[in-house]
């Protein structure tokens, strides 16, 4: 175990090489110049040319990329051009707000794709199968940009019951929670419908019900048990994806996370701070990987990683 947990701990490595390369020859082919932003529309050339000089922004661009590598294996990940704070401290600034989302928002998921999917299983091709994944797919298919201004239109304006922006406290996170955990519920009902189906025709399922187990322990012990593999696949998938792609929802709600600064970043040119939260995001999402790696041998104890 400990031998295949290093291993995959040196393979993420070329992995986040490869994303901050990825993200800087991206970030640096986006039109504009941060120079001006920062030097203001009346500058004159002189003083936009004297920021970049400060910036470093003058300089080829692979000596700059050579530069952040530098500073990044020493654990620096810049400053932000907009505020001049390390980027390292905005991103621990509105962290706690992103991982709260996301927490939020994966519980909501697993609640209502679990039951949905168990529900829909167990009477394949019926009345309730066709409408719970009606209501899947419609969950799969609605923009959260959407839903999100519905939610805040229905209980933030015609009914006042909830905040429609902000994260200072537990009430502003139930609304953009329910968009992201509805919207990501819907891909894993369909697929623990799939993994269920595919687990109860099998011969041990045939021999527990005649035995006379009860039909609730059937599926709740036996068959969604060794149907658990691919569930936690898209669970951890999904965690990661909710962490980077609350982007859209964190903008509607006004919410002062991660995905909301990577939107001013990008919209200020700020190089440092989109790379570093990209970086950031990334090496989450591969340890997230990694955790749902080693998930599988405590669910299949026939899984045995050397």
């Amino acid at each position: 175990m400990l031998s295949y947990v290093v291993k995959r701990v040196l393979q993420m490595i070329p992995t986040l090489f490869g994303v901050s390369l990825l993200c800087f020859v991206i970030i640096h082919s986006v039109p504009g110049d941060p120079a001006h932003l920062i030097a203001g529309v009346d500058a004159t050339d002189e003083q936009v040319q004297s920021v970049k000089e400060q910036l470093g922004l003058d300089r080829p661009l692979l000596e700059q990329y050579f530069s952040y590598v530098s500073h990044l294996l020493r654990g620096d990940l810049g400053e932000s051009l907009q505020s001049e704070r390390p980027v390292l401290q905005e991103i621990m600034t509105r962290f706690p707000n992103t991982i709260l989302l996301t927490v939020f928002s994966v519980a909501i998921m697993v609640v209502v794709g679990l039951f949905a999917g168990i529900l829909s299983a167990t009477k394949p091709n019926s009345i309730r199968d066709n409408v719970t994944m009606m209501f899947s797919l419609f969950g799969i298919s609605m923009p959260v940009f959407w839903f999100g201004t519905m939610l805040i239109l229905l209980f933030s304006y015609y009914w006042p019951l909830l905040p429609s922006g902000g994260s200072s406290g537990f009430r502003h996170f139930i609304l953009p929670s329910v968009v992201l955990g509805l919207s990501s519920s819907g891909v894993l009902a369909r697929l623990t419908r799939s993994s269920i189906l595919e687990v109860i025709h099998q011969d041990f399922i045939r021999t527990a019900r005649a035995k006379g187990v009860k039909e609730r322990i059937v599926i709740y012990k036996h068959t969604l048990k060794n149907a658990l593999i691919p569930i936690i696949t898209i669970i951890g998938l999904e965690f990661g994806t909710l962490l980077g792609g609350a982007v859209l929802t964190e903008t509607v709600f006004s919410m002062n996370g991660l995905g909301r600064f990577i939107i001013q970043s990008i919209q200020f040119r700020d190089y440092p701070a989109v790379q570093g939260c990209i970086l950031f995001v990334a090496t989450i999402f591969v340890v997230v990987n990694l955790v749902v790696d080693l998930c599988y041998s405590a669910v299949d104890p026939r899984i045995r990683y050397e």
